[in-house]
């Protein structure tokens, strides 16, 4: 049996779509769902409860609380932590299953990654074009809104830190080796659809990095945490592919003005870290080519 846990807060238009997703899958085992809700003040549990998952309703919102909360709850292995808002195609779960058991077994498995532009600014098409060719997503588990852990690569730790990055919580807890990346299977993860969604999005990740390698380094989390290499994008995307020069402007002001705006202190609500320009009504119908 394996098993999905989906931390939700207000995805009553997406989650639908989701669990369709998961219901469709060409999987010979059980599947084993639990949709953790969390201060949800939508119909996110109820539009969970009738596609018959396992739904854990809690008042308090919080992505690391949530997790704490429906992890107990599933039952099976390998673990996929899911988002709400990822419609995996009808063959994943099965080849994710299939690649914990491929030697040499990884501990942590992650879908390959396109993130759809389609209807954005053109900043925000500008900035993706470099970072989703940035060299961390080839060996990094984190934006791609699914990893799936075997049993001994959720024993390394206990419950998720109350911190905003989980992503990056997980990808330190495991060496390159330990890793896998299906390039067979492919999530697409949306874009925000205006530069100013698109800054608020990556100051709130830059805050939760920042907040998980100072608790690193004052010992509060054992774990290393992947360095920021600063420059990867220069140096590995746009020298290798000059014609992707004119990107590099606004992806270098963007960039720079989340990591000065992500030095001020955060404001309470600031801690899911997602986008809610992906997740009005028409969500509901898929926004994804």
């Amino acid at each position: 049996m394996a098993s999905v846990v989906i931390a939700a807060h207000n995805e009553a238009n997406v989650i639908g779509s989701c669990l369709e997703a998961l219901s469709g899958q060409r999987f010979s085992g059980d599947l084993d769902i639990v949709v953790s809700a969390n201060g949800c003040t939508d119909d996110t549990a109820a539009v969970a409860a009738r596609h018959g998952v396992t739904v854990v309703d809690r008042p308090e919102a919080g992505k690391t609380g949530a997790l704490n909360a429906g992890d107990p709850v599933a039952t099976g292995f390998p673990r996929i932590y899911l988002d709400a808002d990822i419609v995996l195609p009808a063959h994943a779960v099965a080849t994710v299953v299939a690649r914990f058991e491929v030697l040499p077994r990884p501990l942590a498995v992650v879908p390959r990654r396109r993130v759809n532009t389609a209807g954005r600014a053109w900043p925000v098409k500008a900035y993706f074009s470099i970072n989703e060719r940035h060299p961390a997503f080839r060996t990094g588990l984190f934006g791609r809104g699914m990893i799936a852990l075997s049993e001994e690569g959720r024993a390394r730790f206990d419950t998720f830190p109350e911190l905003i990055a989980d992503d990056l919580f997980l990808d330190s807890r495991f060496t390159a080796a330990e890793k896998a990346e299906l390039t067979e299977v492919e999530v697409v993860v949306e874009a925000p659809f205006t530069t100013r969604d698109l800054l608020r999005r990556l100051v709130r990740v830059r805050r939760g990095n920042a907040q998980l390698r100072t608790a690193a380094a004052a010992g509060q989390v054992d774990l290393p945490v992947r360095s920021a290499d600063r420059w990867a994008w220069l140096r590995d995307v746009v020298v290798r592919e000059p014609r992707r020069a004119p990107a590099a402007i606004p992806y270098l002001v963007i960039t720079v003005a989340a990591a000065l705006l992500a030095r001020r202190p955060a404001r309470p609500g600031d801690g899911w870290g997602r986008d809610d320009t992906t997740r009005g009504p028409s969500a509901a119908e898929g926004t994804a080519p």
